[in-house]
């Protein structure tokens, strides 16, 4: 069965940080590109960073780069997101996706193919 596991998401106070996980299974983690999304009340669904697990190639979105960091290890099967600086507006539902191809577009980042998706963590910044 194909899963991808997030967590790490929780509460924090503005200028904290958070770590997110997300756990692969069921499939060839190497041959997959790994992207988190982020998605707000009321908002669009943003790209935030993606990385190529095969190549560790990393695009971090505009609105996040200096302060999120992608990374993974490959033989946990995972991807992590780092998230410093925290702001209120950084509050969404995030979560991870597999596919193929990391994209940097219109100041974020996605996959030119999706084929897995995680069922989100929630990170909520406080003022």
């Amino acid at each position: 069965e194909v899963q991808l596991v997030e967590s790490g998401g929780g509460l924090v106070q503005a200028g904290g940080s958070l770590r997110l996980s997300c756990a692969a299974s069921g499939f060839t983690f190497d041959d997959y590109d790994i992207v988190w999304f982020r998605q707000a009340a009321g908002k669009e669904r943003e790209g935030v960073a993606c990385i190529s697990s095969s190549h560790g190639i990393t695009y971090h979105a505009d609105s996040v780069k200096g302060r999120f960091t992608i990374s993974s290890n490959n033989a946990k099967n995972s991807v992590y997101l780092q998230m410093n600086s925290l702001k209120p507006e950084d509050t969404a539902v995030y979560t991870c996706a597999a596919g193929q191809s990391c994209i940097y577009y219109g100041g974020s980042s996605y996959l030119d193919e999706y084929d897995y998706w995680g069922q989100g963590t929630q990170v909520t910044v406080s003022s």
